[in-house]
């Protein structure tokens, strides 16, 4: 019983901690959308943490080398997708599309992909990409990240 009691106290000390972190998110986001419509160094920083660290988009859009590791050199330009389904899925995505430069996608897909979970035109996201329900701001941030990493002709 005291074993189930301390994991439950375990459990909501990590839960608030994890409330304290997004709300001090969400005030520094807030403080980066009011100073403009061009992304600062704050929104890029957050972009970058947010696309690298939670939603870890390198993991499938960037290409890996002959041993699996990421290839950093052409970090975000697409790759074909090394997670295989359990059971066969037609709808499995074979290739995670290049997200550096965001320029194959409007904000507005941005948006749609980041806050509702829908791909352009109203496409459903195909596996293994995650669906998201991300507030405006973090999708916001994500987007400028993206427009900011350069593309490569690798």
């Amino acid at each position: 019983m005291k074993t189930t009691s301390s994991l439950c106290v375990i459990a909501l000390l990590l839960f608030a901690g994890a409330v304290i972190i997004s709300t001090q998110a969400r005030q520094t986001s807030k403080q980066v959308a009011s100073a403009g419509s061009t992304p600062n160094q704050a929104q890029l920083k957050r972009g970058k943490y947010l696309t690298e660290e939670v939603a870890r988009c390198t993991e499938c859009h960037t290409p890996r080398d002959a041993r699996g590791n990421l290839d950093n050199s052409r970090a975000l330009q697409g790759a074909p997708v090394w997670i295989v389904p359990v059971h066969p899925d037609q709808n499995w995505a074979q290739q995670a599309p290049a997200l550096a430069g965001f320029a194959a996608y409007t904000d507005r897909d941005g948006e749609e992909i980041l806050e509702k979970g829908q791909g352009p035109n109203g496409e459903i996201i195909r596996p293994p990409m995650h669906i998201y329900h991300l507030n405006h701001q973090d999708a916001m941030d994500i987007i400028a990240y993206l427009r900011s990493v350069p593309t490569t002709t690798h």
